[in-house]
């Protein structure tokens, strides 16, 4: 593989990691020998205090002097103990022996890439590939073998030539005596991220001295104060050396892309980065249709299902087929989020995918030697291995002698039955994908707009639907300059239609976007109340005027719930979010104050539901169990420690609570939507 040039980019943002890297050390040292010389003074003060008079007082008070300067010594030098271990339980390791054939392509790889090959390589089930080591402080010094992860979701959804550039976009990363950089700026970050946020063991540690004795707790509050104070610095630090590791980061995609396009060329790198997300969707689907019957059914073996997803979803999206898997281009990736805006996030470390495509486009690096085969020929019984990896991903679900594993056949027409029951007709050409029809009709002047001049193919033809795609974007970007006005996002400078603003220019551009989406609104609303007409007047031809009234009147009171259940989860869910955080027991207490004092409105709630008629179809008999197993008492969630048992009802009666109203507006929904097919088609 001939050098890969490394851009004036790249070496301005190597330079500017650097420069932040000497920041931190400077200061750190700076902070170690003044912590150093803290904890020697107190030492020195505490037994000269003990040496001038020795009573019990005094040798608290000395041993909390001591111990206090000993704590922010510690805390300073605390992550010098510190690995970072990759949990290996949901890998399996294979060997040379086990996939000859694999090891083979990988070599050629490295041999080409000209680094070194993996210390060892293991399978995952996900949809990923990545080069993993386990660090510590020392790692920074001495050079460290790194491990190769593949995904088995990644390895189904993609051609050999495919992994080929992907794999070689990984080994990349470690190939160029440059690159070496973003290592070591990886390693110091981590070292500060420790400082800052990995503390859990350490409090812990504190806390346990302090309840020793009041005179101790006095003394571990002022070191807390002390590193508190010490925190502060290290996080504007850390702003300054993450952000710039952020922009290394990109440039370091950008540069392993290129080292991947000359190894396999830009066109499999480019169709594999473009199916990614497609790829992971249909994993996902597939995990999320086991779970639901996760009672009865547990597959053998997840992936023929999730490449019939693959496929299938690539079909109802209308994407060309290329050996035999979906081919996705810009287009398609871009039609739902066509943002006129462009802000650079400079805390992302990846770029986006459109501007990683159109990098290796202007490469245009000639793919050679093109496998077309799928990736899965690479393995010698991949069948076997994808039952491995399938089996440790519901190691931890007990098992039941009536669960039963599902052939292929049986899932594919459970599925598709499944997913056409959970998507609107398709004649309506996505229009009510993102927007619901109109609750009441506004005035519209019928002598100028004869019902007999709509077309049902210009109501919901590919214009109207692009200009709800218009709203809906020209809503986000509203939001996004909203947040650049108010400083929420700290950029100096962004990219709208082309043209250079700076974040004072975002105010007049919100004025402009909102009289765009007036002009919006007004369109879509107009096309909305010929909708309207033209179903009632297919309805009054059929005599079934008072049906379509229904269906209409049943929508409008489930979208009032609707609205009122979702605002009443959004605040339970915003009061058990530190049940997910490292809390001391005062503000524990405090939140399950708080969480109390609304429980009785959410559970109010819950008993409207069980008690509405309309919710009958929808109740499933899991969520009825639930909620009436969380209504039944008075639940503790906080005594010394966490009640594991009562907060886990808690967090799974909201998720069945949103799962019941959402699917319950989902049904009305559908229900009008279907009754309109059916008048249309005369059904």
């Amino acid at each position: 593989m001939k050098q890969i040039t490394i851009s004036d980019s790249f070496k301005k943002m190597t330079i500017k990691a650097i420069g932040a890297i000497v920041l931190f050390i400077v200061s750190y040292i700076t902070l170690a020998i003044v912590g150093m010389l803290f904890a020697i003074g107190c030492g020195f003060v505490g037994f000269k205090l003990m040496s001038y008079r020795f009573t019990t007082f005094i040798f608290l008070l000395s041993m909390g002097i001591i111990t206090m300067g000993i704590l922010v010594f510690i805390f300073l030098t605390k992550f010098i103990f510190k690995k970072n271990i990759t949990t290996r339980a949901h890998l399996i390791e294979i060997s040379a022996t086990q996939e000859p054939l694999l090891f083979d392509f990988i070599q050629k790889i490295v041999d080409e890439v000209n680094t070194d090959f993996p210390k060892k390589i293991y399978l995952s089930s996900e949809v990923n590939a990545s080069v993993f080591y386990d660090s510590s402080f020392l790692s920074m010094f001495f050079p460290i073998k790194k491990n190769l992860q593949i995904g088995m979701g990644l390895i189904n959804s993609v051609t050999v030539s495919e992994l080929e550039a992907i794999l070689a976009h990984e080994f990349g990363h470690f190939s160029q005596k440059s690159m070496k950089v973003g290592s070591y700026v990886y390693n110091v970050n981590r070292i500060i991220y420790n400082l800052l946020y990995e503390n859990a063991s350490f409090d812990a540690f504190t806390d346990k001295i302090a309840a020793l004795n009041t005179t101790f707790g006095l003394f571990v509050a002022i070191a807390k104060g002390i590193i508190s104070g010490i925190q502060w610095l290290l996080r504007k630090i850390y702003e300054v050396v993450n952000l710039n590791y952020m922009s290394l980061s990109r440039e370091m995609e950008f540069n392993a892309d290129e080292i991947a396009a000359h190894v396999a060329g830009s066109r499999p790198l480019i169709t594999s980065l473009l199916r990614l997300e497609l790829a992971e969707q249909s994993y996902n689907e597939v995990l999320v249709y086991y779970s639901n019957r996760i009672a009865t059914l547990r597959p053998s073996n997840i992936y023929p299902q999730q490449l019939f997803v693959l496929n299938f979803l690539g079909q109802k999206n209308a994407l060309p087929s290329e050996n035999q898997l979906p081919l996705i281009d810009l287009s398609y990736v871009n039609q739902h989020y066509k943002t006129r805006l462009v802000i650079v996030n400079q805390w992302e470390s990846h770029p986006s995918t459109e501007s990683r495509v159109k990098a290796l486009l202007t490469l245009n690096i000639t793919t050679k030697n093109v496998n077309s085969n799928k990736a899965t020929s690479l393995f010698a019984n991949i069948e076997s291995t994808q039952k491995t990896l399938t089996n440790i991903l519901y190691t931890n679900i007990t098992e039941q002698e009536e669960r039963q594993d599902e052939k292929i056949e049986s899932f594919i027409d459970n599925y598709t039955t499944e997913f056409n029951a959970n998507k609107f007709d398709t004649i309506f050409n996505g229009y009510y994908d993102n927007k619901n029809p109109i609750i009441r009709l506004t005035e519209i002047n019928e002598s100028k707009t004869p019902v007999s001049s709509f077309s049902f193919e210009t109501l919901f033809g590919n214009q109207m639907v692009e200009l709800i795609g218009l709203s809906l974007t020209n809503l986000h970007d509203i939001q996004q300059l909203q947040q650049i006005h108010n400083g929420v996002i700290a950029i100096q400078t962004f990219d709208f239609d082309g043209i250079k603003y700076s974040q004072s220019d975002a105010l007049t551009l919100i004025e402009k976007l909102e009289l765009e989406q007036i002009s919006f609104n007004k369109q879509i609303e107009e096309n909305d109340n010929k909708i309207y007409l033209f179903f009632l007047s297919l309805a009054q031809a059929k005599g079934q005027e008072e049906t379509y009234f229904h269906y209409y009147h049943c929508f409008e009171v489930f979208d009032k719930a609707f609205d009122i259940h979702f605002e009443m989860y959004g605040k339970m869910r915003g009061a058990t979010l530190f049940l997910h955080e490292n809390l001391n027991v005062e503000s524990i207490e405090q939140h399950i104050a708080n969480l109390k004092q609304l429980e009785p409105q959410y559970q109010e709630h819950l008993r409207s539901i069980l008690a509405d008629n309309s919710f009958a179809t929808t109740l499933s008999e899991a969520s009825n169990e639930c909620f009436l197993q969380y209504l039944s008492d008075d639940l503790v969630y906080f005594s010394k420690e966490y009640n594991v048992t009562s907060i886990n009802l808690l967090l799974s009666s909201l998720e069945e609570y949103y799962h019941t109203f959402n699917t319950g507006f989902f049904r009305v929904k559908k229900e009008l939507l279907d009754f309109q097919v059916a008048l249309y088609k005369g059904l």
